[in-house]
């Protein structure tokens, strides 16, 4: 095979996405006080939510081992590009340098067949902002272009990509220790709604806040179209924790001011529901 995009399990795969072979997601494991749960096909997000919600204490998540992510890349794969959550935010984009510098001592001790080349993409994102990566890349990959352009073009890509979310919830930031209690409780008592986004070095900062769901939501589209040009050449992402019709009225206000090249929506997964939270949106474009 010429190429494989690994993708943290933080990175939602589309139904197309994980039917092709060229893509693979590399599990992260999440603990809920004594219930452990692993991010892949196995995962429950109803009952995650659930335990979540029930839980004083934050949920906390573990990331792949080296191991994992070599396990995915395959046989005779001339390229791999690993995706990984922010580095800001997880130990995963470390985890992936380990594996592709592990890796690559093996192939040192080749002397015959493919040697693979490896390049790890630290997303300064989450959730579908990987997804948008890994689909950059293989449209790159598909054009025909060699190992080190898809690198380079994929780097410019992620330099100008934006993450925004909102969230229906702020008990993980009280219980994370991001709020304080007072602060979370005038907060949920006013129906406050902050407006969240990706920093240029991949952290998280508060970008606004709305009273009410629908206002908060309408602000993260007008900050979104504050910093998105020729949006006709843009793939834009959005991403739901159990809250589709939600994620739909986002699609549609969108669609109101602006024509994309394409808007893909999914449900969160492990990581990204944990953050998120039951009813959380995040937007990437």
């Amino acid at each position: 095979m010429r190429y494989k995009i690994v993708i943290d399990s933080c990175g939602e795969l589309t139904d197309s996405l994980k039917n092709d072979p060229h893509f693979a997601s590399v599990a992260l494991e999440l603990d809920v006080d004594e219930y452990h749960f692993v991010d892949d096909e196995t995962f429950d997000q109803k009952d995650f939510l659930a335990k979540v919600k029930a839980s004083p204490n934050c949920p906390k998540s573990s990331c792949p081992p080296p191991a994992r992510f070599m396990d995915a890349f395959g046989e005779d794969t001339e390229h791999v590009y690993m995706v990984t959550l922010s580095s800001q935010l997880s130990g995963s984009y470390n985890s992936a340098m380990l594996a592709k510098e592990l890796y690559e001592e093996q192939q040192e001790q080749k002397t015959d067949g493919v040697k693979t080349k490896i390049y790890v993409f630290d997303s300064k994102s989450a959730s579908v902002g990987e997804t948008l990566i890994g689909m950059k890349v293989q449209e790159l990959e598909e054009a025909g272009l060699s190992f080190e352009q898809v690198v380079e073009q994929t780097e410019a890509y992620i330099e100008e990509m934006h993450t925004f979310f909102v969230l229906e919830s702020l008990e993980t930031l009280r219980k994370n220790g991001r709020l304080s209690n007072i602060k979370a409780a005038l907060a949920t008592a006013l129906n406050i709604k902050p407006v969240m986004g990706s920093t240029n070095i991949g952290s998280i900062q508060q970008l606004g806040q709305a009273r009410g769901m629908n206002k908060a939501l309408e602000s993260m589209v007008e900050k979104m179209m504050q910093v998105t040009k020729n949006c006709e050449e843009k793939v834009l992402a959005i991403s739901h924790c159990n809250c589709f019709e939600r994620a739909m009225r986002v699609r549609e206000r969108i669609e109101k001011l602006a024509h994309f090249k394409k808007i893909v929506i999914v449900d969160t997964a492990g990581v990204s529901s944990m953050y998120a939270n039951d009813g959380g949106v995040i937007l990437v474009v």
